[in-house]
């Protein structure tokens, strides 16, 4: 074992941050020594939540971990990446189907930034199905949410749509 510091970054949008990305973060904090959250403010998928309402929430539901940080970036992911010092992107893989684009995401973080590895995690299989747009989608039509998320982020999204 050597005496290397590692740091790895969980990118996406988090809109709104689900138990899924939770579970990943909670085994991320054991393999690693620090991690990064960084939530995308990814301007173009116009998001139910502003970015600081996502690092908010973010934060709120991650608050128990000493290892993890939550914050918020506007640039290429491999330059943020970088600029943190990390080495390994962490990405979550739910089903099949997001493996080519999450292959295809890869292969082109690496080609930008060699050094910079990329590592797939899947969640616990009873979060496998579950994806913000989803969870987004089920509250606005008036579904019951409490399964999966947080009830912070439950309170924002009942406010935010009314």
């Amino acid at each position: 074992m050597s005496g290397k510091h590692i740091t790895a970054i969980y990118p996406g949008t988090f809109d709104p941050i689900t138990h899924g990305h939770s579970d990943l973060v909670q085994r991320a904090a054991r393999m690693f020594d620090h991690v990064i959250v960084a939530v995308a403010a990814n301007p173009g998928k116009t998001p139910a939540f502003t970015l600081d309402e996502r690092v908010g929430l973010a934060r709120t539901v991650l608050g128990g971990y000493d290892n993890v940080e939550v914050c918020g970036f506007d640039t290429l992911l491999v330059q943020f990446t970088q600029a943190r010092g990390a080495q390994v992107i962490l990405r979550g893989l739910r089903a099949v189907s997001d493996f080519e684009y999450e292959f295809q995401l890869a292969g082109m973080n690496r080609k930008l930034a060699p050094a910079i590895e990329t590592l797939f995690l899947m969640p616990a299989e009873q979060y496998s199905y579950i994806s913000a747009s989803l969870v987004r989608e089920i509250a606005a039509l008036g579904g019951d949410i409490a399964d999966f998320v947080h009830p912070e982020v439950r309170a924002a999204l009942a406010k935010r749509l009314g």
